[in-house]
């Protein structure tokens, strides 16, 4: 139940910051739900691997190299799902470190409910 009310939590941040910044578009909420599965998806096959291939880029940078790698995953999200799209890799890394900030306080809200 947990994992369902995250995942429709996750579609609602992406619907919302779609319509708040400019070089982020969806077409409805139904498209909001199959982003946050791909993105589900990509960040549990893909983050992985690509994090393990630049860690010497992201030790380097003290960590903010993992800013890039989830604005590649947004990018490429945009490029499987036709619905939804971003104009450039900065909009994505906006998109990505406002929908981790949202997912970050919607969460621990969540978690506060339940105690």
């Amino acid at each position: 139940m947990k994992f369902i009310l995250k995942f429709f939590i996750t579609a609602l941040i992406v619907f919302g910051l779609a319509h708040v910044l400019p070089g982020v578009s969806v077409d409805g909420y139904l498209t909001a739900l199959i982003v946050a599965a791909v993105l589900g998806v990509l960040n549990l096959i893909a983050r992985p691997i690509l994090v393990l291939l630049t860690l010497p880029i992201t030790v380097i940078t003290l960590g903010l190299f993992l800013l890039v790698i989830n604005g590649l995953l947004i990018l490429l999200c945009s490029k499987l799902i036709s619905g939804f799209s971003v104009s450039s890799i900065w909009w994505a890394i906006l998109f990505s470190l406002l929908l981790s900030i949202g997912q970050s306080i919607l969460f621990s809200l969540l978690k506060k409910d339940k105690k």
